[in-house]
């Protein structure tokens, strides 16, 4: 299966992402570790030192100027040398997309070669000074640094099918289909109950599912999803008002009351400022 970019950005959007603790340490013993299956995610940095990773029972020998992410859930067993201990910028993490994990339990070590090491270096110094700062903004600048941090990661180490591999699994596989329905539609009538349908959902028990992974109800996100799309086709096509509203489904007259709800301008208006 494909993954349509539309698709994968709009899972994107309900991405939320949390640092619990982030630290650099040298020590020996506080990195050797047998059979620990942590709640949370743990993502490092190795500047110096030698050792290993045991994960769901495969081990690897991560070396420095590497990333890597070890997802949670996962059975986690760490060593490092005594004489060569690692020196390791780490985190611990917690990554969603609406209620999934981003990084599956079942997974595998993500390792990588860091680009550029002293980006990824200052990167993480960064994060860990403003995770103990503990203030609003800094707390944004955590998770700002983190998200650079995971993309670095899967991008270098070459995990392009990373979100087709997140799409296929289990209650991804289901809701996938049903946004991949939506964006191929915005131009045609849609109702509740034909969404309900593609994953053999009653509309009661759908609603609630769907609103649990991506944050708001099925109807709402068709609503988010039309008016993004007339965003567009007003910045970026001559297409007329009543042509864009064709476009995305509605009567002029509803279009429009919606899209001034949704921005607070109207379509021309919108159109305007957008030139």
């Amino acid at each position: 299966m494909n993954t349509p970019p539309n698709l994968t950005s709009g899972m994107l959007e309900n991405l939320s992402v949390n640092v619990s603790y982030a630290q650099v340490s040298t020590k020996y013993p506080g990195w050797n570790r047998t059979n620990e299956t942590p709640s949370f995610g743990r993502f490092y940095y190795i500047d110096k030192g030698e050792g290993k990773v045991v994960l769901n029972g495969m081990t690897y020998y991560p070396k420095p100027g590497q990333l890597m992410i070890m997802p949670a859930g996962t059975t986690q067993t760490t060593d490092t040398s005594r004489e060569n201990p690692y020196t390791r910028y780490y985190c611990h993490f917690d990554a969603r997309i609406g209620e999934w994990p981003l990084f599956h339990a079942a997974g595998k070590l993500y390792i990588s070669d860091a680009p550029d090491r002293d980006a990824v270096r200052k990167i993480f110094a960064e994060m860990i000074a403003n995770f103990h700062r503990n203030d609003f903004f800094s707390k944004m600048r955590t998770q700002a640094s983190l998200m650079n941090l995971l993309a670095l990661c899967l991008e270098s180490g070459g995990y392009q099918d990373f979100m087709k591999e997140f799409i296929m699994t289990g209650d991804q596989g289901k809701l996938a289909s049903v946004l991949n329905f939506i964006d191929e539609r915005l131009n045609w009538p849609l109702e509740v109950e034909d969404l309900a349908e593609i994953v053999h959902l009653h509309p009661n028990y759908f609603i609630p599912y769907f609103k649990k992974f991506v944050g708001v109800p099925p109807m709402q996100y068709v609503q988010l999803k039309r008016m993004e799309y007339a965003k567009r086709l007003l910045s970026y096509s001559d297409s007329s008002i009543s042509s864009v509203a064709e476009q995305v489904g509605m009567e002029l007259a509803h279009f429009s009351k919606s899209f001034k709800k949704n921005t607070g301008v109207s379509p021309s208006a919108y159109r305007i400022s957008t030139k």
